[in-house]
């Protein structure tokens, strides 16, 4: 139980370094918080094969949806470092920091893929509009709802999806052995 609480509050530290550094023209410190993070996950957090592996599902994948959406205009990021039509590098730290909750803190969603679409629909606006409004590291297009929308279905897709693709990767015949 401690090391699942000690992962989300790992977590919210990464969450709060990425907005709050992007926010103030500190980007820099994302980044930096999520690959401590990363760090002692893989170090102590007793799961660095699993982690690893979703860790390279996650990162591409939720860069890609983010990149999407700024290329989309649908969302403006702060510090939009190496590109304003890709998200910026903080958003990838995120990726990796949330990655890594998939495996102990949230690892509960695995086998719930209708709670985990809810988390995602829920959860995904919820971030970025408290990122948005408490942080400035993000602006949200007007008008907001299609944009609120299309993070929350997207969102609602990519945490069960990041689930099965996970364990397709994971399966005895994804690692060449015929069952």
């Amino acid at each position: 139980m401690w090391s699942k609480l000690a992962n989300a509050v790992g977590y919210q530290c990464v969450w709060f370094c990425c907005v709050a550094g992007a926010g103030s023209a500190h980007a820099w410190l994302g980044p930096l918080a999520a690959t401590l993070f990363a760090v002692l996950m893989i170090a102590y957090g007793g799961k660095a094969r699993s982690d690893l592996r979703m860790m390279t599902v996650a990162v591409p994948l939720g860069f890609a949806f983010d990149s999407v959406l700024a290329a989309s205009g649908c969302l403006h990021y702060a510090e939009a470092w190496p590109s304003t039509v890709l998200a910026p590098a903080w958003i990838g730290a995120l990726w990796l920091g949330f990655a890594l909750t998939l495996n102990h803190s949230l690892a509960f969603l695995r086998q719930k893929p209708m709670l985990s679409a809810a988390l995602g629909l829920i959860g995904g606006p919820l971030a970025y509009f408290s990122a948005e409004r408490g942080f400035h590291a993000v602006v949200i297009m007007t008008p907001r709802l299609p944009a609120l929308l299309v993070l929350a279905i997207g969102w609602a897709i990519l945490v069960p999806l990041l689930f099965c693709l996970d364990k397709k990767i994971n399966s005895p015949t994804a690692a060449g052995v015929v069952a």
